[in-house]
């Protein structure tokens, strides 16, 4: 079978190379008969000139004496030559008076003429190709006559024969040993990249990673992507026993008995997943936040039990937990620990609104806000990170837990945790786009987070460009080795892996089944907001945040409205736009700017108290959501930057009817796997209404063509498999160590 394959491997580049040394051939063959022609025509013309001039001067005194028969002796001496076939001699009168026994009797004086000179002609007679020269012959008293020389050309018709086979055996034989090279080094290659996939299913790609001997600098990024690959292809591979893999709790919970010895993971991350909250009359009620990271996480935890740090924020947080400051969730089927860390109002000024927000949090989206670092808010930014360190250690029952670091809150956490759990298994991901080495460089403390980070046993990031640019920015500023390849450093004995894990939500969802039809469902929308039947509808959810693109979006539903104004009155687009860091003056300013903007457009386009936007800027639960991406036409992502933005995997999720639209900026990570949606450039307004009004007007089976595929990709990669990734690859650390340990006590 490995021969066949190889076999067919070589054939397709013999084959090809074949067909066109053979093509080449039959093209060079005529340019070399012509060249040929023309080397030797020339070289007959040195050759008569040569000959008249030797000629010349005793045939002038033979011609004054007139001794015919010494004439004659002379031009049948000179004719002897193999390749001159006969001379003659015409007087001025154009009298053929001498001529050799082999002179052409079809050649006469009139004709040999007309030859210039100075040059020669082939003529076709009887006997066959002849090339006819002449010489003028200058007697006394200025007469003057002319000598005709005629060789033969049959030898160039033989040379040009043999010089066509030399160059169709010089070809065969290139043909035969550039095949046998080709097939040589195809085998070689194929050989190599099977014995390079063979060492990854074998779990070899994390520990030895294969390498292409003499691959230049060209091939590298193809090298490393399909290592990535593979390396994906095995964690999942070790995980199946005779079928494949669907990711789901259950597949999880396998995997950390499996692979893990069914320890519980601890999550850290400053959003807490549920809060509680004193409503007017003393009531709590709890909800979930609007956060992605909450979306993706939480029902991982759900899957893997475990214990979930956090800072608790709600009004009602305290009293709802035990004295260790605990309290089990979710309220209505409580499946793990929320362990809440209090902070005071200075400690959350400094390191949640100070130095993560006004200073990380810009620090790492492009999106035009300059950063702002405090010398005390890094304090407090130190101070907290510490605490939860301390938590987490309160919280492990083993030397070596699983961690799972969430976020830019915590970026010093993974250090902390490593000096006093050095057996650790710390994965830190990454949530926020990761910039630059440029743009890295403008914080202050710049050292001191890469090094927390390089606490972790494996950060993890949403894209291979994060990737890059986070590989990049610790080799301009740490002492490190970085091993591109593998995407691995190594600092001072600790080795760190750098992945991209692309995050996704839960699948199946949560309401799957328990839900009324679509059609149903946006008639309930339409009639609460008080619109007509029939009414087209856009939706946005977003957190009120500068980065979401949310103004951007508003502008190109007013474009959209100028350039197709027959859809006015028709359209309204509704955004979810949950308060979010209203503390800090930058988000003030720019709900402002919304709040404006979306007044004026309102003001331009209402018609019979129709409005354009909607504007909801309260917190809505996710049921409330799933609602409004289930009615609407529509749905916009327009993030100038982002990480992944799970708002456009749960629009494609809520649609179980296979229809709707979603526009999504290129500046997602989302857009790295939601390639049927509708990709625009947030910034380019015109291209994002034409975007919007193409998902407006697109044909059903359009949208459910481009809509099934999307459902496929987040169903197959869901928030499990994201999460059973990472795991795997901890796992796979942790059996390198214990290997590393036991190989250290036999020596």
């Amino acid at each position: 079978m490995y021969g066949f394959r190889s076999l067919k491997l070589s054939l397709r580049f013999v084959v090809p190379l074949v067909v066109t040394l053979g093509l080449l051939a039959f093209a060079v063959v005529p340019l070399v008969d012509k060249l040929n022609l023309h080397w030797f025509i020339r070289d007959m013309d040195i050759r008569s000139r040569l000959i008249a001039n030797t000629l010349h001067d005793p045939l002038v005194e033979l011609l004054q004496q007139g001794n015919k028969a010494k004439i004659n002796s002379l031009l049948l001496r000179y004719s002897r030559d193999e390749r001159l076939l006969a001379l003659g001699y015409c007087s001025d009168r154009g009298e053929l008076l001498y001529r050799t026994p082999t002179f052409p009797k079809s050649i006469s004086c009139s004709s040999a003429a007309d030859i210039n000179t100075e040059s020669s002609k082939i003529i076709q007679l009887p006997e066959g190709a002849v090339n006819l020269a002449t010489h003028p012959v200058v007697l006394e008293g200025g007469t003057a006559g002319l000598l005709i020389l005629v060789h033969d050309t049959s030898f160039m018709e033989r040379r040009s024969a043999d010089t066509r086979h030399y160059i169709i055996l010089l070809f065969i034989v290139l043909g035969i040993v550039t095949s046998l090279v080709t097939v040589f080094v195809a085998h070689l290659s194929w050989r190599g990249w099977m014995e390079g996939v063979r060492a990854m299913l074998k779990g070899e790609g994390l520990l030895k990673p294969f390498s292409v001997q003499g691959v230049n600098s060209e091939l590298q990024p193809l090298v490393s992507d399909l290592k990535t690959l593979m390396r994906s292809l095995d964690a999942e591979r070790r995980l199946a026993d005779d079928s494949s893999i669907t990711w789901s709790p259950e597949t999880l919970r396998k995997l950390l008995h499996k692979q893990l010895t069914g320890e519980k993971v601890i999550v850290v991350s400053n959003r807490e997943p549920y809060i509680h909250t004193k409503k007017e009359h003393g009531e709590i009620e709890v909800h979930r936040p609007a956060s992605g990271l909450v979306t993706a996480v939480e029902p991982v935890m759900r899957a893997c039990s475990g214990t979930w740090i956090a800072h608790g924020s709600g009004s009602a947080d305290r009293e709802t937990v035990d004295a260790n400051a605990r309290v089990m969730v979710p309220p209505d089927k409580p499946e793990y620990n929320l362990r809440r860390i209090w902070l005071t109002k200075e400690e959350e000024d400094g390191y949640y609104y100070g130095f993560s927000n006004e200073g990380f949090w810009p620090l790492c989206h492009i999106a035009h806000v300059r950063p702002v670092f405090r010398t005390s808010d890094w304090e407090q930014y130190v101070k907290i990170n510490q605490r939860f360190a301390d938590a987490v250690i309160a919280e492990a029952d083993s030397e070596n837990p699983i961690v799972l670091v969430q976020d830019y809150h915590f970026a010093l956490l993974p250090g902390m945790i490593r000096r006093l759990l050095p057996k650790a298994i710390i994965i830190t991901f990454w949530h926020i786009p990761w910039p630059n080495p440029e743009s890295f460089g403008i914080c202050p403390w710049r050292e001191e987070l890469l090094k927390g980070m390089l606490g972790s046993t494996i950060i993890g990031f949403h894209t291979p460009y994060h990737c890059k640019n986070f590989l990049e920015t610790v080799d301009r500023y740490l002492e490190t080795r970085i091993e591109h390849e593998s995407s691995t450093i190594s600092r001072r004995g600790q080795l760190t892996m750098v992945e991209n894990y692309p995050i996704s939500i839960q699948w199946p969802p949560p309401w799957q089944g328990m839900v009324p039809p679509v059609e149903h469902t946006r008639s309930e929308i339409v009639a609460e907001l008080g619109l007509p039947e029939g009414h087209l509808l856009g939706i946005g959810v977003d957190r009120m945040d500068y980065t979401k693109g949310i103004l951007e979006r508003f502008n190109a539903v007013e474009r959209m409205l100028e350039l197709h104004p027959e859809l006015v009155g028709h359209f309204t687009f509704i955004q979810i736009a949950a308060p979010s860091r209203s503390a800090l003056e930058e988000y003030q300013a720019f709900e402002a700017r919304l709040r404006g903007l979306d007044k004026r457009i309102n003001q331009r386009f209402s018609r019979d108290g129709v409005p354009v936007i909607i504007l909801k800027a309260e917190h809505h639960e996710s049921d409330q959501v799933n609602r409004y991406y289930r009615a609407a036409q529509v749905c916009m992502v327009t993030s100038l930057h982002d990480g992944m933005n799970l708002v456009a995997k749960e629009f494609v999720a809520s649609r179980d009817d296979e229809r709707g639209v979603l526009v999504l900026s290129q500046f997602t990570g989302a857009a790295n796997e939601l390639y049927e949606a509708l990709i625009v450039n947030p910034y380019h307004v015109e291209q994002t209404a034409e975007a919007l009004y193409h998902g407006l007007t697109m044909p059903e089976y359009e949208q459910q063509e481009r809509m099934r595929s999307m459902r496929t990709q987040v169903r197959d990669f869901n928030v499990f498999r994201w999460a059973g990734r990472m795991l795997l690859d901890a796992a796979r650390v942790r059996q390198r160590e214990k290997l590393a340990a036991r190989i250290g006590r036999e020596s």
